[in-house]
């Protein structure tokens, strides 16, 4: 079965090169979204198996996306030029693997595995 991927990311660039990049990782893209709402509609419809999540969406964070995966039981990493974002996002945020931004091929090949089961 292959691993599915949740993008929200409000940036059109990023989050097409994030798409692309995964994609070419052999993921399944769901996405990528830019509102907090559309994520969370999503999530009624399909579980991803991980998702990346930017923390800041225009004028509102990504923060009830985190919570709402994590009470699902989704790991997730951010995509964040932050060094703690979770003095931005929230308590939900500390510890979470950040992927950095820009965000490379490689940082997505050394986080995604140690979130997705084999």
């Amino acid at each position: 079965m292959q691993k599915t991927i949740l993008i929200v990311e409000d940036e059109f660039i990023i989050a097409m090169d994030l798409k692309v990049m995964l994609e070419h990782l052999g993921w399944r893209v769901l996405g990528p979204v830019a509102r907090v709402a559309h994520a969370l509609r999503l999530l009624e419809d399909e579980l991803p198996t991980v998702a990346l999540l930017d923390v800041n969406l225009g004028d509102h964070l990504v923060t009830p996306v985190a919570e709402a995966l994590r009470s699902r039981g989704v790991p997730f990493a951010v995509a964040s030029a932050y060094d703690k974002p979770e003095l931005f996002g929230g308590a939900v945020l500390v510890g979470v693997p950040n992927v950095g931004k820009p965000t490379s091929e490689w940082s997505l090949l050394e986080v995604l595995p140690k979130l997705s089961p084999p």
